[in-house]
């Protein structure tokens, strides 16, 4: 008698097992070492299986444009932005280097005819001296001030791979309104605001 009465709720508990088992899906854990073998509900595993659109982090973003200009562009996937970024730089550069240039030839004119006597450059009785050392200024003013906008342009293009990180996925549908139309309440027609998310 003490046995079948302990044998009854066993069975009754491994049917109960099974029924719960043959509703579940399993999905073997690999992220431990154990080889237990973890329930998933078909939703979740429906989500984690469906492709989600590339999002970017934002601190990767800006630390690979601080390090090499348009690489954060070309982690965003924008790559339409990389030779815009260099076609830039490439004129900030021709700029920094023809005015260094200029600046230089400038001054050691203005020098040479300002301490030796009967000089002969290709400035020679065509500017005066003071002439000489105004364009002299002029140069090495224009001079650092394209090494002032090479800087900010360097610093915008690491902000732009950041928000563009950040705004990657950003919804900018037409879903998005927010508009007035005739709506009816239990008092009556009215007006109201709505307003549309997706």
């Amino acid at each position: 008698m003490l046995c079948l009465a302990q044998s009854a709720p066993d069975t009754v508990q491994k049917s109960i097992v099974k029924d719960s088992m043959a509703q579940k899906k399993f999905v073997r854990d690999t992220t431990h070492k154990s080889h237990f073998i973890t329930p998933v509900d078909e939703d979740s595993l429906a989500y984690a299986l469906r492709p989600h659109p590339y999002q970017p982090n934002p601190k990767k973003a800006g630390l690979y444009s601080a390090i090499l200009p348009g690489l954060g562009q070309a982690y965003n996937h924008q790559y339409w932005k990389v030779p815009v970024i260099y076609v830039g730089l490439a004129i900030a550069g021709y700029f920094i280097s023809d005015n260094l240039k200029q600046y230089q030839k400038f001054r050691k004119a203005w020098i040479y005819d300002s301490n030796i006597p009967n000089y002969k450059d290709e400035f020679h009785n065509i500017y005066t001296p003071s002439q000489l050392k105004q364009y002299q200024d002029d140069y090495n003013k224009n001079f650092d001030l394209s090494i002032l906008f090479t800087g900010v342009g360097y610093f915008l293009q690491v902000v732009d791979a950041i928000t563009s990180a950040h705004l990657k996925n950003f919804d900018i549908s037409r879903d998005i309104s927010m508009h007035m139309k005739p709506v009816a309440t239990p008092n009556g027609a009215g007006l109201g605001l709505v307003m549309n998310f997706k």
